[in-house]
């Protein structure tokens, strides 16, 4: 008779415990995930020093070279072409052999293709190189956006993107401290040996490290409980292109295609903006490219907290996103400015701002796709967008060096830039007024 009064007060027990832990979330999960998340922050970071190295040097090389201004915007624009044939088939592989072995094939490849561009010695063969570069780091963000998916509730996907993507922003900085420097201290070539191949460093660390949520020997099950927190997805096969006819693709290919061809604008012309506008040369070009990348960083986390927050605030997931990428886009605005101010200093922090405002909106977009998608078809999804955008940083890169070419001028490029953000969120709402789920079918 004694024995059910204690099994009835071991269940009464166990519910108290379970709304303590409620109440007190840090005493019920762990953070792990976090380790998983500066993995791929750290991925990104090397991702983006490989692929900012050429920005930093293009003055030099320029001179040393002897490439002209449209032969300077092939050189980018091949780059992106491969950048955006490689994303396609990106997340396509990465869905079906796995993030973990997908991401160390990918980092190895871009690795290798970084430290090749020492070998090049035209515009011809540098081409080449940034092509095979742009196909091995096309699998970063398919891979890291499919890593978020799996280890993170869709409440701290936000931040969690902001923080790894942040990683460009880091990786840019690190380029113009590090690059000049072997530069000049050794010869270009090193600059790109040193850089390439330090990068296959990380493969060490994520190797043995990561594992999916439901396997890994680290993880508790509070944890895993948590990132598990979300409805299940559907057990459905996604076919790739199934993903095509759905609006939620489109708006998030949109909107790729439209602002990542004013990051790539940033990334490879900012130093022979500076060069051609005030005279920054390689000495001192580090100092206005660490601020503005400093400053994009911090655009990044902030703009993944803040829709997060709204979030927790009670902000439905579709006007909190909206609501974070619409404050981003009118931040943008005065960066139309740039080339007309005649400190150097005013020009570095509207473009400096302007890079904060686009990694906030990056932020948001990306994880659109895991509030449309279930998560074995984010990757997918992602490389579609990806291929997107990188298309629009191919034609971005082309028309700059035939507009610098034949009118001298960047006007054109930042009143784009400028006003860009604007319309590209329209055309999004357009398309997904809310973001609700897209209804697959296998």
């Amino acid at each position: 008779m004694e024995e059910k009064p204690r099994k009835s007060n071991s269940k009464s027990k166990k519910i108290e415990v379970d709304n303590l832990l409620d109440a007190n979330p840090k005493l019920k999960i762990g953070n792990f995930r976090w380790v998983i998340c500066a993995l791929v922050f750290f991925a990104t970071t090397v991702n983006y020093v490989d692929r900012a190295v050429l920005g930093v040097l293009a003055p030099t090389l320029r001179h040393d070279i002897g490439w002209t201004d449209q032969q300077y915007g092939y050189i980018s624009a091949a780059f992106t072409l491969a950048y955006a044939i490689g994303f396609l088939f990106a997340g396509w592989f990465i869905d079906r052999i796995g993030t973990k072995l997908g991401y160390a094939v990918y980092l190895t490849v871009w690795s290798l293709a970084a430290a090749s561009h020492a070998l090049a010695g035209s515009a011809f063969t540098f081409g080449l190189a940034r092509f095979g570069l742009g196909i091995g780091e096309s699998g970063n963000f398919p891979a890291a956006i499919k890593t978020v998916a799996e280890w993170f509730p869709k409440k701290e996907r936000a931040l969690a993107t902001g923080i790894f993507n942040a990683g460009s922003n880091v990786g840019a900085v690190l380029a113009p401290l590090v690059v000049p420097w072997i530069a000049l201290t050794w010869h270009w070539q090193a600059a790109f040996i040193i850089t390439g191949l330090a990068g296959l460093i990380w493969i060490v660390f994520w190797l043995p490290i990561y594992h999916k949520p439901s396997e890994h020997p680290k993880l508790s099950k509070a944890e895993l409980e948590h990132i598990e927190s979300d409805p299940p997805d559907p057990a459905t096969k996604v076919r790739w292109l199934k993903l095509l006819p759905h609006r939620q693709t489109w708006a998030f290919a949109v909107g790729k295609f439209m602002t990542d061809s004013i990051w790539w604008f940033y990334l490879f012309w900012f130093p022979l903006f500076m060069n051609d506008r005030f005279g920054v040369d390689l000495k001192s070009i580090g100092l206005p490219m660490i601020t503005v990348y400093l400053l994009a960083d911090v655009g990044s986390v902030v703009g993944g907290w803040f829709s997060s927050s709204l979030i927790g605030r009670g902000w439905t997931v579709n006007a909190a996103r909206k609501t974070a990428m619409l404050v981003s886009a009118l931040c943008i605005l005065p960066v139309a400015l740039a080339p007309q101010v005649s400190g150097e200093w005013v020009a570095v922090w509207l473009i400096g701002v302007a890079a904060a405002a686009h990694q906030g909106f990056s932020a948001n977009i990306f994880t659109t796709t895991s509030d449309m998608f279930p998560r074995k078809a984010v990757a997918s999804v992602v490389g579609i967008g990806g291929f997107a955008g990188a298309m629009g940083g191919f034609f971005m890169n082309l028309g700059a060096g035939w507009l610098k070419q034949n009118t001298g001028s960047y006007q054109v490029m930042f009143i784009i830039a400028g006003f860009t953000y604007i319309v590209a969120l329209l055309i999004m709402h357009l398309l997904v007024p809310k973001l609700e789920p897209a209804e697959l079918k296998a």
